[in-house]
């Protein structure tokens, strides 16, 4: 059976329970939970699993615009977002149900700026659900492979790499915090032993108004190996791509604010 997971920014029982209620009449299940904002404990990866499930189809945030304006839940549902959309593809259905105020989607994070934004008054809600749970799934190519790991044992890690072709060596920047470590290996975990050439730390990047530190490699990175990096704290944007000595190389940038 097709699920909806539901991430409740407001901790407020009787708005999810009329929700879930709204759903029911069209056969939908749904599940969820309420959102935890602690970003020390990375206590936003906990649903990870839920949404990974092979039946879940939809998730649906639900919470006020300002809710949607704080750095910290903002930070946490991106890497959610993130980590879901590198498992099941960026055209993962994500809607965003606001209990009040108003929000565009090109003023959330990057991996959140596909969610559909209604509000949770909409009289069309539960068909507009249960229309996109039943639609097809439609490919959505990107040019990167973008993947969070993280919890309170091994820290923050980031993982990148390329679709296709092969990067001569990889380089992730973060707008704020440090990066405290990096390894090379294959796709979809973080490789227990890894050898770098060339690694690189420290380097200073400008991006517009934006000032990055990045670290580097030259470990050839094609489409079944990554580059990973251990971040500390919580930037609000990172750069990464193929490294080059060239004073200008193309990258690519990812606001997770």
């Amino acid at each position: 059976m097709k699920r909806v997971w539901l991430s409740s920014l407001v901790k407020a029982e009787d708005v999810v329970k009329k929700f879930i209620g709204q759903l029911k009449p069209y056969g939908l299940a749904a599940n969820g939970h309420f959102w935890e904002d602690d970003l020390d404990k990375m206590t936003w990866i906990g649903p990870r699993v839920e949404l990974l499930d092979a039946e879940t189809s939809l998730w649906a945030i639900l919470g006020s615009a300002d809710k949607f304006q704080e750095s910290s839940v903002r930070y946490g549902l991106s890497l959610l977002a993130t980590t879901l959309q590198a498992q099941k593809g960026h055209a993962f259905p994500i809607f965003v149900l606001l209990t009040e105020g108003s929000l565009e989607p090109e003023a959330l994070p990057t991996s959140l700026r596909n969610a559909q934004v209604l509000t949770l008054t909409d009289p069309g809600l539960g068909a507009k659900l249960v229309a996109t749970v039943h639609r097809p799934p439609t490919e959505s190519q990107s040019e990167y492979r973008l993947d969070v790991y993280g919890n309170a044992q091994i820290g923050q890690w980031f993982e990148v790499g390329p679709v296709e072709g092969a990067w001569s060596g990889a380089m992730f920047g973060i707008s704020e915090g440090d990066i405290t470590f990096q390894a090379v290996g294959p796709k979809g975990s973080l490789p227990s032993q890894s050898t770098l050439n060339y690694p690189m730390q420290g380097l200073k990047m400008s991006l517009g108004d934006r000032e990055f530190t990045a670290w580097a490699v030259k470990n050839q990175i094609e489409p079944a190996s990554s580059y990973f990096v251990k971040v500390e704290g919580h930037p609000e944007h990172i750069l990464f791509g193929a490294f080059s000595d060239e004073d200008q190389t193309d990258v690519f940038v990812v606001d997770l604010k």
